[in-house]
């Protein structure tokens, strides 16, 4: 069975099942530190909702946005792959690569105001706050810091499919790459959606 013949290769599950067992350790990853935040709110429920409002919640909305977008043009990108349309799948991807961008580009300019306002690790604005919001904040750029390092290796990883699809070496039938690429998106984003009431709803 080829792989151009409208069929899956051979080790497409073997492909599937590895892409899964990878996310599952991701899963647990973060899962300990949403373990951590939640011990640590109830212990300091106060702190942590005033940690919250020196957030802008609109970026935190507007990021969310982006990441949700991004998704469905990826899934978009892996559908027009499955219909053998080179050129929207093409399209897709790079709207997915550019809102990932867009993603980081505003968490950068977010981190510079917060770091500008002294709300850092070791601060001396944030040490003379109460414990509780030390380790809000000290939460708060390693999980999103450890989620901007996945937004940046997820598009990483789109950028290498993206040409692969271009070249027509991701196509109709052979399109795993595309799709587990696709799935390491979509819990990239999935830990966002989690990462937004956490920290900028904080209540």
């Amino acid at each position: 069975m080829s792989a151009g013949d409208g069929h899956e290769p051979k080790d497409y599950l073997g492909a599937k099942m590895g892409m899964w067992l990878f996310l599952l350790t991701e899963i647990l990853l973060f899962g300990g530190l949403f373990i951590l935040y939640s011990a640590y709110r109830a212990a300091y429920p106060r702190d942590f909702h005033n940690g919250g409002q020196s957030l802008n919640v609109t970026l935190g909305v507007i990021n969310t946005v982006a990441l949700l977008t991004s998704s469905l043009t990826v899934a978009l990108a892996v559908g027009a792959t499955q219909r053998g349309d080179r050129r929207a799948s093409v399209s897709f991807l790079v709207v997915t690569i550019v809102l990932g961008a867009a993603f980081l580009v505003n968490k950068y300019f977010e981190w510079s105001h917060e770091i500008h306002l002294g709300l850092y690790p070791n601060s001396p604005a944030l040490l003379d706050r109460p414990r509780g919001e030390i380790l809000f904040f000290g939460l708060y750029y390693t999980m999103t810091g450890l989620h901007g390092l996945h937004v940046i290796a997820g598009i990483a990883l789109l950028s290498v499919v993206l040409a692969l699809v271009a070249k027509g070496r991701v196509r109709q039938g052979d399109h795993v790459k595309l799709e587990n690429s696709g799935l390491y998106w979509h819990l990239v984003d999935v830990i966002w959606i989690f990462l937004l009431p956490l920290f900028y709803l904080a209540a």
